[in-house]
């Protein structure tokens, strides 16, 4: 086999180990963009806007090399743990499809490549990016073995993004929607360490899951979830009415029904049918939260775009 096959033999599984599917999550990037269209929309001037979408949609892409380059690094990590798991043993990694020097390989690359790119996209985007990274890295070296750390860390990762969506495009965005990312983080975080727990029942230590399950009870989660559902709608509340750069007559109130349809269907799905351990499933297959986020992104567009 010429070298060009072996490498084109790799690609798949390396893309697959990447996880695609939860770069969904650097969505929050153009939060930024979202919540500043209505300072940088104008009819006269169209190219600003589309360069600011632009730019929004390269600080998402390079947080997909971003994040592709620390789940590598995760698995890499926790590759003896993930070949004793019923599941994580058939991702590319641990089932032996992605060599363990190729995935180094690829971790490298990724890495460098988008934190290269990241510096010359804007220099503080690029510091941001690097937080990033040194998170992430941190949460699979060390981080997330320590109860309730490990969460705060994740939530961390998604108030990250939101900043270097802000930063990417040199915005200024409220307080209160950093507040709402990092409640609703620390809601998905709880809920899926609570899945985990549930359905790997009296096992929970044992080798092949979560080391930090062992210091968590679904008990526990459950009051923690209490207190962080509720501080999350709150918090979405006040910031559809006092945030700055708002509509002045408090229109985006009229966005809180989606808001909170979408948290309490996500509640449903995570205690119903415990669907919390693989939140990225939940929220891109799930109709009802696809509908809810669908219709909260289009009435915020209108709101700010219209009644500004």
């Amino acid at each position: 086999m010429t070298t060009a096959r072996r490498f084109a033999g790799l690609l798949p599984p390396l893309l697959a180990a990447t996880r695609p599917r939860q770069w969904a999550k650097n969505g929050i990037i153009y939060f930024a963009f979202i919540f500043t269209v209505n300072q940088s929309w104008d009819p006269g001037a169209p190219r600003e806007t589309l360069d600011l979408l632009l730019t929004s949609t390269a600080a998402f892409l390079l947080f997909c090399l971003l994040s592709g380059a620390t789940y590598l690094v995760n698995d890499l990590v926790d590759l003896q743990a993930d070949r004793n798991h019923p599941r994580k043993r058939q991702r590319a990694i641990p089932s032996g499809r992605l060599p363990v020097g190729a995935a180094v390989a690829g971790a490298i690359v990724l890495a460098a490549t988008g934190l290269a790119l990241a510096f010359l996209l804007r220099p503080l985007f690029g510091v941001v990016a690097a937080a990033y990274i040194a998170l992430t890295v941190a949460y699979s070296l060390g981080l997330k073995r320590h109860a309730l750390v490990d969460v705060m860390a994740l939530s961390g990762g998604y108030i990250l993004r939101a900043v270097a969506g802000a930063v990417a495009i040199a915005v200024p965005i409220s307080p209160w929607l950093y507040v709402v990312t990092g409640l609703g983080a620390l809601l998905i975080g709880f809920g899926k360490r609570r899945n985990e727990l549930v359905l790997a029942g009296d096992d929970g230590g044992a080798e092949g899951q979560r080391p930090v399950l062992r210091d968590y009870s679904v008990k526990v989660l459950d009051q923690l979830i209490a207190v962080v559902a509720p501080a999350t709608l709150v918090a979405y509340i006040l910031y559809s009415f006092i945030a700055p750069g708002l509509p002045d007559d408090h229109t985006m109130m009229l966005t809180i029904p989606m808001v909170a349809y979408g948290l309490f269907r996500y509640l449903y799905l995570v205690y119903h049918r415990n669907l919390g351990e693989t939140p990225e499933e939940a929220l891109l297959t799930d109709r009802p939260l696809l509908v809810a986020t669908g219709l909260w992104l289009a009435a915020a567009l209108a709101i700010l775009a219209v009644f500004r």
